[in-house]
Parts: C-alpha cells; sequence; structure tokens
C-alpha cells in the first residue's frame, strides 16, 4: 500500500513538472557589465536544485569525516562489551556443565573487562547487574571447588554491588544472593546460618517459593519439626509439591513432631498443633496413638486419636494398606485394657463398632481377631476362642499370628485342656520363626 501511494506521487510530481516547465516562458537575466546573460526558468531551478544537491552532499562528508574518531571509539567500546557479555555467558555455560576452574576464571575475566570500561568512562547499559552477577557467580564456582574464602569474599562484593544506594530499584539482586549464600550453608550443614541469611529476606521474599524450600530444609535439618511443618503447608498451598508428596512431606513431619513429644502433655500439645486434615490421616493418627500408648496416656485419648483411621478401614472401599492396617489393629488391641475397668459411653461405642464392623465384614481377619480381642476382655471366653481360631490361620502378618496363638494357648490353659494349648503354643513358636 505504500509503494503504491510513493508510486503515484511520484506520478504527481512528474505531471506538475512538465506541467510548469513544458508552459513555462519566464526567463532570468543576469547583469554582469558590461554582459547580459539570460536564463530560461527552468535551467536556473535545475542549477539550483543540483547545487543544493552538492552543498548538501558536501557537508555530509566533511560531517562524517569529523565523526570517524568518535565512531572508532564507539566500536572499540562495543567489542569490549560483547567480549564481557560472552565471558559472563562463558562463566554460566561453564558452571552448567561443572567446569568450575573454567567458570571461576571466566567470571573474573567478565569482572575485570567491566572494571576496564568502567574506568574508561563508558557507560555501560545493565553494568551494575553484570558486576553482581559475575561475583555471584564466581563465588558459585568457588562453592562448588570447596573454596569457602574466595566464596565469601565475593559474596561480599556482590552484596556491596546490589545494597548500594543506586541499586535500590533492583531489589532482587540483594534477595537473589542472599538466597544463594543460604544454599551454600545449607550444603555446607550450617542450617543456622541459612535461617540467618533467610531471616534478612524483605517479608515477600521470604514467602517465595524458593525461600519456603531452603526454609524447610534448614527446619529439618535443625530438627525444628513444627516449623518445618508450618514451611511445608504453605508450600503445599503455593503448589510447590503435587498433592502426593506434599501429603508425604506433612505426614512425615507430623511423625516427627509426634516423636518430640517425651511426655502425654508435650504429646497433646503437638496434637493440637496439627490441622485437622493432618489428624485425620490414618498414618498420623494411628502413630500418635502408638506414641501415647508408649509415654503412658490415657486409652480412651488413644481410641479417640483412632477414630478417623477406623472409619477409613471399615467404611471407606479403598480401606487401608495392610501395615496400616496391622498397626491400627495392634493399638487399638492394646489400648483395650481400660474396656473391662469402666463401661463408659465411650467404651461401649468402641465395643459396638468393632462388632458392626464385624458383622458387615465377617471374613475380615483384623476384625476377626479385634471382636476375639474384645471378648477375651469381657471375659466372652467362647465367642473370644471362635473369632481367634477363625482369624489365626488367615492372618498374614506374623506378628498378629503368634498374638492370636498366644491368646488361644492361655485360654487352652486355663480351660485345663493341655494338647489344645500345646498346639496353640507350638503354633505360635512356628509364627514366631517365620517373623
Amino acid at each position: 500500500m505504500r509503494a503504491a501511494i510513493w508510486l503515484i506521487g511520484l506520478f504527481a510530481v512528474a505531471v506538475a513538472a512538465a506541467l510548469f516547465a513544458g508552459s513555462n516562458q519566464g526567463s532570468v537575466t543576469l547583469h554582469w557589465p558590461p554582459y547580459r546573460i539570460d536564463f530560461s526558468l527552468n535551467l536556473v531551478v535545475v542549477l539550483l536544485l543540483l547545487a543544493f544537491v552538492l552543498v548538501y552532499g558536501a557537508l555530509r562528508g566533511v560531517s562524517a569525516m569529523f565523526e570517524l574518531p568518535r565512531q572508532a571509539k564507539r566500536w572499540r567500546i562495543q567489542q569490549k562489551e560483547r567480549a564481557m557479555h560472552g565471558a559472563a555467558l562463558d562463566a554460566v555455560t561453564q558452571l552448567q556443565a561443572g567446569r568450575f576452574v573454567r567458570a571461576r576464571k571466566a567470571a573474573l575475566s567478565a569482572l575485570a573487562q567491566e572494571q576496564a570500561l568502567q574506568d574508561s568512562g563508558a557507560a555501560i547499559p545493565n553494568g551494575l547487574q553484570l558486576r553482581v552477577l559475575g561475583h555471584v557467580l564466581a563465588a558459585e564456582s568457588s562453592h562448588a571447588l570447596q573454596d569457602q574464602a574466595q566464596r565469601d569474599q565475593h559474596w561480599e562484593m556482590a552484596m556491596q554491588e546490589a545494597t548500594a544506594p543506586r541499586a535500590s530499584h533492583l531489589p532482587e539482586l540483594a534477595e537473589g544472593t542472599q538466597l544463594r549464600a543460604a544454599q551454600w550453608a545449607l550444603d555446607d550443614h550450617n542450617a543456622h546460618s541459612a535461617i540467618e541469611q533467610l531471616a534478612r529476606l524483605p517479608q515477600g521474599a521470604a514467602r517465595r517459593t524458593l525461600a519456603l524450600r531452603l526454609k524447610l530444609k534448614a527446619a529439618r535439618q535443625l530438627r525444628q519439626a513444627l516449623t518445618a511443618l508450618d514451611t511445608a503447608r504453605l508450600l503445599a498451598k503455593h503448589r510447590a509439591f503435587s498433592a502426593a508428596a506434599a501429603q508425604s512431606i506433612i505426614k512425615g513431619l507430623a511423625t516427627e513432631l509426634i516423636n518430640d513429644a517425651h511426655d502425654p502433655e508435650q504429646l497433646m500439645q503437638a496434637w493440637r498443633s496439627l490441622d485437622t486434615a493432618e489428624r485425620n490421616l490414618p498414618e498420623v493418627g494411628i502413630h500418635a496413638a502408638r506414641r501415647l500408648q508408649q509415654l503412658g496416656g490415657d486409652p480412651q485419648q488413644m481410641r479417640e486419636w483412632l477414630l478417623p483411621a477406623w472409619e477409613r478401614y471399615t467404611n471407606s472401599n479403598n480401606g487401608l494398606p495392610s501395615l496400616q492396617a496391622e498397626r491400627l489393629v495392634r493399638v487399638l488391641e492394646d489400648s483395650m485394657g481400660a474396656l473391662e475397668d469402666s463401661m463408659g459411653a465411650l467404651d461401649a461405642s468402641w465395643l459396638a463398632r468393632i462388632e458392626a464392623a464385624q458383622q458387615r465384614r465377617p471374613h475380615d481377619a483384623y476384625l476377626q481377631y479385634l471382636a476375639g480381642c474384645a471378648c477375651l476382655q469381657r471375659q466372652l471366653w467362647g465367642k473370644a476362642q471362635q473369632w481367634l481360631q477363625q482369624a489365626a490361620p488367615s492372618l498374614q502378618e506374623e506378628s498378629l499370628r503368634r498374638r492370636a496363638w498366644q491368646h488361644l494357648a492361655r485360654q487352652a490353659e486355663y480351660r485345663g485342656d493341655a494338647a489344645a494349648a500345646a498346639q496353640a503354643w507350638k503354633q505360635a513358636a512356628l509364627a514366631g520363626e517365620q517373623s
């Protein structure tokens, strides 16, 4: 479209010039005593145009001649800038390839070239970022080479540049440098230094995914389970992990928090610090109940913590994995000692739950075993023997199978049936050898 407009305009100028020159009868007279020279107006116009072009070309030539030294200087600076940026890119490339000595050498070369350009008075675009990046690359290479002295020296230089007043419009320089220092501290197993570096970050930067990941690693190194758990929750909220990975990490940290409790009161505080979703995790509830049992806590509280795992096992289609089901059964069995002491509402409800679950799933060996243990506690010897005899051969876990045969052996001894007791003890011994 633009070419067509130019072509139309050129034709219009040609037509106007032809009309003007074809019918132009004017003349220009030059008096130079004693001479008189007559020129046509068309010739004068052509001569004026030629004179303008000649003078314009001459002025441009003179200007270009005087511009040559500045162009040469600008070209030399441009070449040095290209070499400087090339050295910086080479440092990044060598660092990624694991050539740490070459990476540090290239980073130092980039810094030296930048300093030379700065000393020459050249204005370098993004010179501040390049200086900080050069020092960080040199520090990163020194860290990989276990040269802590060089690493700390370049890190301090990078921080001086990044925190200077002229860098106030680029806060990411200082934040990124501090994050690298925190990572180096974690690599050196100095979690306290990493926490200090992360604490210096602004509030917004401290909540970024990278900072939270570093904080999680530092808290785990320091065995600060509660801090690590809070950090993992934020990471899960930011979708830093997949759903399965986040749940696995949170389960592990909740387990560590529970293990850190050394008396029932501390365990209760740890339990209250968990979210509702975390308390409902079967692994967490089972482990907390087991830990409460080890600390001599209230069996009624144990069963309350086991309720989500029990409901998932008995009411859910997926149920629980075999290992978790075994742990659930063992913890419930251990908590049944209080059932015979007090027939309160909670104990009666648990007995009803066990009976109802066993009726819904009559061929479940775990539920048969639990029903038999519950009947033992209530001294219902006939039913206990019936359920335990059905469960013992079907239990896959050797420890539960051994305990089932032991219960049967003690019942037989109580009844005075020596042959049945001997047979049950033999089966218990075989189960113990298999485990």
